[in-house]
């Protein structure tokens, strides 16, 4: 039965909608652990958590927020006293009380000594706009050092279960939203509040009747102003989120674009693509209208205020000689004041957009990070790479088992295969070798000690993996193998090539070990970029060795070459090498067969040739 339109749309909201990860991307670790794991994605903070943990950012520029808050107030107060500095403008010189003509000699300084105060105010207004610029990039530099460096602690179940682009949406639309907020809207709130409590105090020394007036008018725009934003405040976390998601289809799809155009996927990634953004358009306009609507309908309570003091202080001017000059002043407090309002009202968007993209950095910064090393935590130097595996029990989940009672033993310099059908467990014993994962029954020791007494740095410098999906970082060849090891010579980077038949292409790149790979090595074949990958597990020295098809990637000609240099790299070191056919896996010491996560055979290549392995009637041990 086909797949219609409703279909993808009713999955892609399922899959997306409300919850950080999409579809999991697996990287780092082979197949990973499979459909079963848990989705990350702690729960996110109040409002009024996150925004109080925000502000612990700024509390580093504490100095400079308080010389940028000192300057607000400068600019208030200049705007404030320039404004009311009209009224004895207009009565001295402009339109006196008793008639008399003007004073164009004491309007001239009038409006020079208006002109140097409002000067003050614009200087004061760009030191706080540069400070703060300042402050709110100091502390975005501390949000994301503090990001980044939490996702180097999350353990390989995080990646596994959250989507690249959603996690790199975090890094830049999310951080963003949180820069204009610290740079502007927190400086445009204490401004605004200042204004209007200045601007009220001279409203009310101008006239007492006349800012009865606005004062009525000011409960029905909170009123407003409230409403909008409680509206519009679930709104923007769904705006955020639905970015997320799109992002992250959107990386997901230009990674494995070459798998989209092998099976002729584009249409249907255009039309997915489309709901998805779409659903983002739907609530970016809810979003976007709700905040948007605070203007107008601010300005518009404004205009009848405006309207409403014009009226009432014309007739006191007729009625009760209310100066010329004061009902100027008024109505120009009159506008002022409603302008921080409006001001304020206009930021709530700004706040709310801010407030989401902020629980979303930090759901991501309250992950569990991989458990502590035991107190009693040992280094083992000098590691020489014996590996048992005793009674070893373990799923992703812990209703649902993995591996079953899985025990096995490899002496240093041996080489173990894990030979079995997809999902068999093979990766999962690997995974679980490196403390990727912690087992839930058993034990797995190194040397004759427990892994989980062992520091995990120390581990896993002891061990090397090729996985099956390469990866290369921005770099030259030389760096990239060298990632193995950093303290490791040119001489030895170039060997550790040799020893991985990586050598001969290396040289015929146009700078050689010089050359600069980019995109992931785009620029050089799936077997060219598995054999650097092995060369950097060559480089590196480790006692342990995990091979998770490595070979899958190249042709039968280079198959021979690697291994050939495979059996030099691996002759003093422990080896787990994972395959799908024993043919693979010839000079194996031993060879596991793994079906639903139990060895069901065991034996070298001639023993296993003989029989088949589909039936889980011989157990043969370790010779």
């Amino acid at each position: 039965m086909s797949v219609t339109r409703a279909d993808r749309e009713a999955s892609l909201k399922k899959r997306y909608a409300g919850r950080v990860a999409a579809a999991p991307k697996r990287r780092g670790m082979g197949r990973g652990p499979g459909p079963g794991a848990p989705r990350g994605g702690g729960r996110p903070k109040s409002t009024g958590a996150a925004l109080k943990r925000l502000m612990s950012y700024l509390e580093a520029d504490r100095l400079r927020m308080g010389i940028a808050f000192f300057c607000v107030i400068v600019n208030t107060v200049a705007t404030l006293t320039g404004s009311y500095m009209l009224r004895p403008i207009i009565n001295r010189f402009i339109a006196p009380p008793d008639g008399s003509p003007g004073n164009v000699a004491g309007l001239f300084k009038g409006l020079t000594a208006m002109a140097c105060v409002y000067l003050l105010g614009v200087i004061a207004n760009y030191l706080q706009s540069r400070l703060m610029l300042e402050v709110a990039q100091s502390a975005l530099v501390r949000i994301r050092t503090d990001l980044f460096t939490k996702m180097q602690k999350l353990p390989v179940r995080f990646y596994d279960t959250n989507s690249n682009g959603d996690l790199m949406s975090r890094f830049t639309n999310d951080v963003d939203t949180i820069g204009n907020m610290l740079s502007s809207t927190l400086v445009q709130l204490f401004s605004g509040t200042l204004s209007i409590i200045g601007t009220l105090f001279l409203m009310l020394y101008t006239n007492i009747w006349l800012t009865a007036v606005t004062l009525i008018m000011i409960p029905l725009m909170l009123r407003a102003g409230g409403e909008v934003a409680k509206r519009s405040q679930k709104y923007f976390s769904a705006q955020q989120s639905a970015l997320g998601a799109l992002n992250g289809y959107i990386e997901e799809t230009i990674t494995g674009q070459k798998v989209v155009k092998v099976f002729c996927h584009e249409e249907i990634a255009e039309e997915e693509f489309d709901i998805l953004n779409r659903d983002l358009r739907e609530k970016q306009i809810r979003a976007q209208f709700l905040g948007g609507m605070m203007g107008p309908v601010m300005n518009n309570l404004s205009q009848i205020n405006y309207s409403l003091t014009a009226c009432i202080g014309g007739i006191l001017c007729v009625v009760k000689n209310f100066d010329v000059g004061g009902l100027t002043v008024f109505l120009n407090f009159s506008r002022q004041f409603s302008r921080p309002i409006n001001e304020i009202s206009m930021q709530v968007s700004n706040v709310f957009s801010a407030l989401a993209g902020a629980e979303r950095v930090f759901s991501v910064m309250d992950e569990k990070p991989e458990a502590a090393d035991d107190k009693d935590a040992v280094s083992m130097d000098g590691m020489s790479g014996e590996v048992v595996l005793d009674h070893v029990t373990f799923g992703y989940n812990p209703d649902k088992v993995i591996l079953k009672d899985i025990s096995l033993y490899a002496r240093p310099g041996q080489k173990i295969a894990f030979v079995g059908s997809t999902g068999a467990g093979k990766t999962t014993i690997t995974n679980l070798i490196n403390r990727f994962y912690d087992i839930q029954s058993g034990t797995i020791t190194i040397d004759g000690v427990d892994i989980c007494h062992i520091k995990r740095d120390e581990l896993r410098r002891h061990i090397a993996m090729v996985l099956q999906d390469t990866h290369l970082f921005t770099g030259t060849v030389m760096e990239n193998i060298r990632y193995g090891r950093l303290d490791a010579t040119d001489e030895e980077v170039i060997q550790a090539a040799k020893m991985a038949s990586a050598h001969s292409f290396i040289m015929r790149l146009p700078k050689g070990y010089d050359t600069v790979l980019e995109s992931d090595g785009a620029n050089l074949s799936q077997g060219q970029r598995q054999l650097l990958n092995i060369a950097r597990a060559a480089v590196s020295k480790a006692p342990i060795l995990i091979l998770d098809e490595a070979t899958s990637s190249v042709d039968t000609r280079t198959e021979k070459h690697i291994e050939q240099g495979m059996d030099r790299l691996m002759a003093e070191r422990t080896t787990f090498v994972i395959a799908h056919r024993l043919s693979t896996v010839r000079n194996a010491n031993a060879i596991m067969v793994l079906e639903n996560g139990e060895i069901i055979e065991r034996g070298d290549h001639e023993d296993l040739s003989l029989i088949h392995i589909s039936e889980p009637t011989r157990r043969r041990g370790i010779s």
